[in-house]
């Protein structure tokens, strides 16, 4: 590593060190995720159930809850990684990914589908539309990036600009019309591949984990992202550029958007420009809060913010199989997820540090007396 970025990385580490403790929070996601299992053991045992089934394809794949569950979450676990780095990095949030989303997946069928709706055969190879949907979504991420690192724009307000035009740029892509894709190859990446039990999504998303903690521990992405999130002034003066940093985080974010929208237009083979994706980019906030991470930037646990996806779809499938109403869904999905972001937060995080340690400290003065 050459001198001056070996000095920058070592800066960087210190100030990470210097501002906050190493003690993880991921213990919060997994006790949220634990209590929902636990319901559930009490009350429905069955929920835990997996079988083999057939599918409307003709191919024998693994049915239940926790199947749901790890398929479901798929899209939200990918859009939590992009979105945790963003967090970290600019101490904002992009709402916009649901959005970039509806362009994306637009672009992937436009290009599958040529000028026609619903085509016999493909236009394009399946590859190729992957990439144009990717290079979109990332030219979208840094138009982003670029309003929040260099115009110095609040980021919810920065993306807000796509929010809001997002869904009417993909209707504009399709010409206003529904494209489906009829070979069947193109649902086996958001469903099954054949003589695979497991939702294809499921190893989608795992691949997706596996790069992003490679590309923390190979890189110094993390510590760079840790760094100007926890004091920028402080990074720049360490020899770290916090507009590239921060750029950079969205573009990744544009990345996630990309992956998640080919899982989302796979499923169906087709597009619903309004309704895909709806809502997501509140849950991946969620997952991101949930994870025990900082709304307000700095230091980031990913694996926190991935079994925050997991536990909001877990909340989602328990709610679903004890019979609430889709009226009332969102209420007690609001209700749980506001307690377990209150135990998870400062306050009641020091709380309980001060209680445990009252009963801590005379028993170990104890054993220093022995």
């Amino acid at each position: 590593m050459p001198k001056g970025k070996a000095d920058a990385y070592l800066k960087a580490k210190n100030l990470v060190k210097s501002n906050l403790s190493v003690k993880s929070n991921v213990i919060i996601p997994f006790l949220g995720l634990f209590l929902i299992f636990l319901f559930n053991l009490i009350t429905n045992p069955g929920f835990f159930r997996v079988v083999t089934t057939v599918n409307n394809a003709g191919n024998t794949v693994l049915s239940g809850n926790i199947i749901s569950i790890l398929d479901n979450a798929s899209e939200l676990a990918i859009l939590a990684l992009g979105m945790t780095l963003v967090t970290a990095a600019s101490g904002g949030q992009d709402i916009s990914v649901g959005a970039g989303v509806a362009i994306a997946g637009g672009v992937m069928l436009r290009v599958l589908c040529g000028n026609h709706v619903a085509p016999e055969l493909m236009q394009a190879p399946i590859i190729a539309a992957f990439l144009a949907g990717c290079i979109v979504a990332m030219l979208f991420g840094a138009f982003n990036g670029a309003l929040v690192s260099v115009f110095k724009i609040q980021p919810m307000v920065a993306t807000l600009i796509l929010y809001t035009a997002g869904r009417y740029i993909a209707y504009w892509i399709n010409g206003g019309v529904l494209p489906i894709v009829s070979e069947p190859q193109f649902k086996y990446f958001g469903n099954f591949i054949p003589g695979v039990p497991v939702p294809t999504p499921v190893f989608i998303a795992a691949a997706c984990m596996i790069v992003m903690a490679l590309a923390l521990k190979r890189t110094n992405l993390g510590l760079y992202t840790q760094a100007v999130g926890i004091n920028e002034k402080s990074a720049r003066l360490n020899g770290i550029n916090p507009a590239f940093v921060k750029f950079l985080a969205y573009v990744i974010m544009g990345l996630c958007v990309a992956v998640a929208a080919f899982i989302k237009v796979s499923r169906n083979a087709t597009i619903n420009h309004t309704t895909i994706a709806a809502d997501i980019e509140m849950d991946a906030i969620l997952a991101v809060a949930i994870g025990g991470n900082a709304l307000g930037g700095g230091k980031f646990r990913m694996a926190g913010s991935v079994i925050g996806a997991y536990t909001i779809q877990a909340l989602m499938t328990t709610l679903y199989a004890a019979g609430v109403s889709s009226d009332s869904l969102k209420a007690f999905k609001a209700i749980v997820i506001i307690v377990i972001v209150v135990i998870s937060s400062p306050v009641v995080k020091t709380m309980f540090s001060t209680i445990l340690s009252k009963y801590t400290a005379p028993a170990a003065a104890g054993k220093e007396n022995v």
